[in-house]
């Protein structure tokens, strides 16, 4: 596919190389040009924001508040299916500035809707991206999806497949409710109990 990655922190910088590593082809934008072209030239991508209206899928790897505007500077057309990865955190990482009756997937899709916007990798950290997605022989960590839109689902999700993750269908776009509050206990479990980077969130089905 043809990915424009929006943002160059370390979820930026996880997903160019698990994105590169899958073949599919970059392009990649972020505020500080010189840093976009430094991360572009590691994974033969492009930094052209021209192409971002004409990519498959754009990842939004900005801040929850840097969101908005980012995808407004992008200048999507119509239709445009973006991922978005934010969660609304505290300045503390520890706390949410949005739940219960909304959502930032659902703020976004507010400000901007005529794009298409999917929930997705949210509750996977940099690092946990950046490793990749197999934990054991037996265990892939999971990418949930949610989004209003059959066609914008579907592409996400073989987005996440091609690059190894398990998907589960977390339904509409105001599950996200829920992803962004489980996004959060990861953080807490990861930084504030000490568990560490290389967790993530999943369901156990019996066989």
């Amino acid at each position: 596919m043809n990915i424009t990655l929006l943002g160059t922190g370390n979820m930026g910088t996880a997903f160019a190389q698990q994105l590169h590593a899958a073949g599919h082809r970059l392009n990649i934008l972020g505020r500080d040009p010189a840093k976009a072209q430094a991360l572009a030239g590691r994974f033969g991508a492009t930094t052209e924001p021209a192409r971002a209206a004409s990519s498959d899928v754009v990842i939004l790897a900005t801040r929850y508040e840097d969101a908005v505007p980012a995808l407004r500077a992008a200048r999507l057309p119509e239709g445009a299916i973006v991922v978005d990865i934010t969660n609304p955190l505290t300045p503390d990482s520890m706390g949410l500035t949005l739940g219960h009756s909304s959502s930032a997937a659902e703020q976004i899709a507010g400000a901007l809707p005529a794009l298409r916007v999917v929930k997705a990798f949210n509750t996977v950290f940099a690092q946990r991206l950046a490793a990749g997605p197999r934990v054991t022989d037996t265990r892939i960590v999971p990418v949930f999806v949610a989004t209003d839109d059959a066609q914008a689902r579907q592409r996400v999700s073989e987005l996440a497949r091609s690059m190894g993750f398990e998907v589960i269908d977390a339904g509409p776009l105001r599950n996200a409710r829920y992803l962004e509050p489980l996004a959060g206990l990861n953080i807490y479990l990861g930084y504030g109990a000490g568990l560490g980077t290389s967790i993530a969130p999943t369901w156990l089905r019996q066989a």
